[in-house]
C-alpha cells in the first residue's frame, strides 16, 4: 500500500525504512530541501541518519498534497509544537481529496498550553470523516538501532483494536516487532513523561552520579509518570509495558536519546535555549517538563523529580538544591506507583 510519512527526521526515516522493507510504497514529507534532495537521488539521509541506505520505495517532497494522494496510511512523526499545524493542513487536503487514511502518529510530547497528549489535538483539529481510525505507535526504540535492524518492540495503540492490528500486520518484520494496545491515553502519557525523566538521569551521569542514582530516577519517575496518568485515565498496567517502562529505560540510560545529552548539557551550565540550539533537534522533554508540571499543579499531584527540573530549567534553579530537596523530603513507604518520591 501507498504510505505517507510525515516528517523525514531520523526516527521518520527509520519508521519509513521498515515501511520500505516491508515492500510498502512510502512517501514522506518534510520542508527541507536538501534532505529531501538526499533521500530522492541518493537513498540516504545523511542529515538525520548517517551510514543508513534507505530502500528504493522510499521517496520523499516538499509538497504535503503529493506525500498524502492515495496514501492508505498517514504516519506523522513530528515535533509535538508542529502537530496542530500540520495536521489541520493534513484536515483540509484529505477533505478536498475525498480520501480517509488510517492515521499514525509516533511523536512523544504535551502540548504546550492546552497540555493536550497528541491523539487528542488530532481529534480535535481534524474531521473525523476525514480519517479511518487514529492509532499511537510508540515503545522503547532508538532511531539509530531501528536503522540498524537491531532487535526492536513498540505497541501499537487504539481505541479500536482493529486498527492497531491493521498496524501490528504492517510494520512487523524479523527485526521490528510490534504488540497492540487499546490504552491509547496511557500509552501516550508513558511516551511523553518518560522524557523528563531521561533529562534527570542524563543531568545525574553529567554531575558524576552512579548507577545507584540513575535507578532510583527511574523508579521513582516511572512512579509520577503513572501518578498523572492515573489520574487523567490511563490504566495502571500500561505503564508496566513497552510504552512505559521499556521506553522510561532505553530513554534514560543512552546517549542516543537527544533528551539524556540535554541533561548532560544541563549539567555543564547550558540553558533550556542553549540545549537546544546545541542538540539541533527538538529535546521533547523540555517542554513537556513545562506542561507536566502545570498539569501537576492543577491535579494536586507530586511530581517531584519533574517539578524539580522545572525549576532548574525555567526558574534558574540551583541543581544541589534540588537534589538535596529531593533527598532530603519525608520518608514515606514504598507501596505503589502512586508514592511520590
Amino acid at each position: 500500500m501507498k504510505i505517507s510519512v510525515l516528517g523525514v527526521g531520523s526516527w521518520g526515516s527509520a519508521l519509513g525504512m521498515v515501511l520500505g522493507e516491508n515492500g510498502h510504497e512510502v512517501h514522506g514529507w518534510g520542508n527541507e530541501a536538501s534532505v529531501v534532495d538526499d533521500i530522492n537521488d541518493h537513498q540516504t539521509n545523511r542529515k538525520y541518519l548517517q551510514g543508513i541506505q534507505l530502500p528504493k520505495n522510499f521517496t520523499a517532497t516538499l509538497d504535503l498534497e503529493e506525500s498524502l494522494k492515495d496514501a492508505q496510511m498517514v504516519l506523522v512523526v513530528l515535533p509535538t509544537a508542529a502537530i496542530r499545524e500540520v495536521t489541520g493542513r493534513v484536515n483540509d487536503i484529505l477533505g478536498r481529496l475525498g480520501t480517509h487514511p488510517l492515521i499514525i502518529h509516533a511523536t512523544k510530547g504535551l502540548e504546550r498550553g492546552s497540555h493536550l497528549r497528541i491523539s487528542e489535538i488530532i481529534e480535535e483539529v481534524m474531521d473525523r470523516e476525514n480519517y479511518e481510525d487514529l492509532v499511537v505507535l510508540s515503545g522503547p526504540s532508538h532511531a539509530e538501532e531501528v536503522a540498524h535492524h537491531d532487535l526492536t518492540a513498540v505497541t501499537a495503540a487504539s481505541k479500536n483494536l482493529a486498527a492497531a492490528e491493521r498496524v501490528q500486520e504492517v510494520f512487523t518484520n524479523k527485526y521490528f516487532r510490534v504488540y497492540t494496545n487499546t490504552d491509547i491515553s496511557g500509552v501516550e502519557w508513558g511516551a511523553a513523561l518518560k522524557n523528563v525523566i531521561a533529562l534527570a538521569t542524563g543531568l545525574a551521569v553529567g554531575l558524576g552520579l552512579g548507577d545507584n542514582a540513575v535507578a532510583s530516577l527511574i523508579t521513582r519517575g516511572l512512579a509520577e509518570i503513572a501518578r498523572l496518568g492515573i489520574a487523567k485515565g490511563a490504566d495502571p498496567m500500561t505503564f508496566s509495558g513497552l510504552s512505559g517502562v521499556g521506553d522510561l529505560i532505553v530513554t534514560c540510560m543512552s546517549p542516543h536519546s537527544r533528551n539524556w545529552q540535554a541533561g548532560q548539557l544541563l549539567s555543564q551550565g547550558y540553558n533550556k535555549d542553549q540545549i537546544a540550539e546545541k542538540v539541533m533537534m527538538v529535546v521533547e522533554g523540555i517542554s513537556t517538563c513545562q506542561a507536566a508540571t502545570e498539569l501537576a499543579e492543577e491535579e494536586g499531584i507530586e511530581m517531584p523529580i519533574t517539578q524539580g527540573l522545572y525549576r532548574i530549567l525555567y526558574e534558574d534553579g540551583d541543581v544541589q538544591e534540588v537534589l538535596s530537596e529531593l533527598m532530603e523530603r519525608s520518608t514515606k513507604q514504598e507501596a505503589s506507583l502512586t508514592n511520590s518520591f
